[in-house]
């Protein structure tokens, strides 16, 4: 079942992303990113190995300006650059978070600094840092409606839970924003706008990386492990790389050190995580291509579609994939269907004298060929829904790309989502067909 997966493939799929996304165009000239560099050496910080550059098909990221070395350091932040609560805390803010109450979230408190910073324009320390920050994002709570709603099933569940969490959060925060008046001549309202916000919580939940901070009394009980690294941030994700960051105690930085080489003049990458594309798309707003970790998933009313609904026992069956969590991340890959997917279906297809066998089934052992048979016949079936699906929509995003010149960008995004899935579904049904061609002998 493995496709793809192995050394030579991965080294070929890297170099194939490297020579499509490794030639940068050098920002550092541009004055945002002059004025950002003498902003980070007044902070204690002057990188010896990276400049920004903007790269065909991810954007700006970072380039190597010498060859790196696997476990070199390839950035060290010092912590008076790191943008954390205790920032805010440190600030004017600081005073009336001691005194609110409820007490204000972490998260809340950085959302509250950077939209109060950005409305301070020149004023702002952080100016620099700011000017260099997307000044809009294409995360789900962000992209039209329209957009969202040809989204894959999981994806738009996901994404309207998403929307309706931040229109909670600025709901929520709306008396703490009053409190704040005393510090502004306009209203707090025109200030701390949903657009406002909706910008800096993107901005957090898209670039912060993970510090830990202590439980303070003056924010709620969530976890306060977000920290925004100016330039660091720059830094885009590549599912193929390794590296080691974290913040030392010791030296007082957050530090990245890189567990494989990059060419001189190459574009550095680090890893978000082995995320999907679907991950990847809500919580930071873009697709990675030939993502190893990318799949599809199957929900569990697809399961039984090409089941008999004659079977008496079906109900009992998703009762017992439920109980021993085999109903969710059922998934198609580029290794095929996965092991749970496909152990979920030997257990619907089990005859009613196999039946006793279902515990066998969970424990990964062959029943009978004619299990083994069905089910992937079945799952053969899914995928080829799949693709008709996938089609269909790529069809529908084709057309509205003509139709909605404004949406173009949006909708870009969402055809290369479906576009790596029809993918993995086209690799999925040649496995699914070898995977077929011992039974189909047997026949013979």
């Amino acid at each position: 079942m493995k496709r793809g997966r192995g050394r030579t493939s991965r080294i070929r799929r890297q170099k194939l992303f490297r020579s499509s996304v490794s030639r940068g165009v050098n920002e550092s000239c541009k004055p945002e990113f002059i004025e950002f560099k003498k902003w980070l050496k007044g902070r204690k910080f002057e990188d010896t190995n990276l400049i920004p550059a903007c790269f065909p098909g991810t954007g700006r990221g970072l380039m190597s300006k010498t060859s790196l070395q696997e476990g070199q350091m390839i950035i060290s932040l010092p912590e008076s650059c790191l943008l954390t609560t205790d920032t805010v805390i440190r600030s004017y803010l600081g005073t009336y978070i001691a005194k609110c109450q409820p007490p204000p979230s972490p998260l809340l408190a950085l959302c509250t600094f950077l939209v109060s910073e950005k409305h301070a324009g020149d004023q702002s320390l952080w100016k620099p840092y700011l000017d260099i920050l997307p000044k809009a994002y294409t995360c789900p709570v962000c992209l039209e409606p329209k957009v969202v709603n040809l989204f894959p099933e999981p994806l738009k569940a996901k994404a309207e839970e998403q929307r309706a969490r931040v229109q909670g959060f600025f709901s929520s925060s709306r008396d703490f924003f009053s409190s704040l008046q005393p510090l502004f001549s306009e209203a707090v309202e025109n200030i701390f706008s949903y657009s406002a916000l909706l910008w800096a919580w993107c901005t957090v939940n898209t670039r912060a990386v993970y510090m830990k901070h202590g439980q303070r009394k003056c924010f709620s009980p969530e976890p306060d492990t977000y920290a925004l690294a100016p330039y660091l941030d720059l830094l885009n994700h590549s599912p193929d790389v390794q590296v080691k960051a974290a913040f030392n105690e010791e030296t007082r930085c957050y530090e990245v050190r890189t567990a494989s080489g990059c060419r001189k003049h190459e574009q550095v990458f680090i890893c978000y995580g082995p995320h999907d594309n679907q991950r990847l798309l809500l919580e930071y707003g873009f697709v990675s291509i030939q993502n190893p970790h990318a799949c599809v998933y199957v929900s569990a009313d697809l399961l039984v579609k090409y089941l008999p609904s004659t079977d008496k026992q079906m109900n009992k069956k998703i009762s017992i994939l439920k109980d021993h969590d085999f109903i969710e991340n059922l998934t198609f890959g580029w290794d095929g269907p996965s092991w749970r997917l496909l152990t979920a279906l030997k257990l619907l297809c089990l005859e009613a004298e196999e039946f006793t066998c279902w515990k066998k089934i969970l424990l990964g052992e062959i029943i009978s060929d004619t299990n083994e048979k069905r089910s992937l016949v079945i799952a053969q079936k899914i995928c080829h829904y799949f693709i008709e699906e996938t089609n269909a929509v790529l069809q529908k995003v084709s057309h509205m790309k003509d139709e909605e010149v404004a949406l173009l960008n949006q909708l870009t995004l969402v055809e290369t989502l479906w576009t790596e899935e029809l993918k993995i579904l086209q690799a999925s049904a040649e496995i699914l067909n070898s995977l077929q061609m011992p039974f189909r002998c047997m026949t013979q």
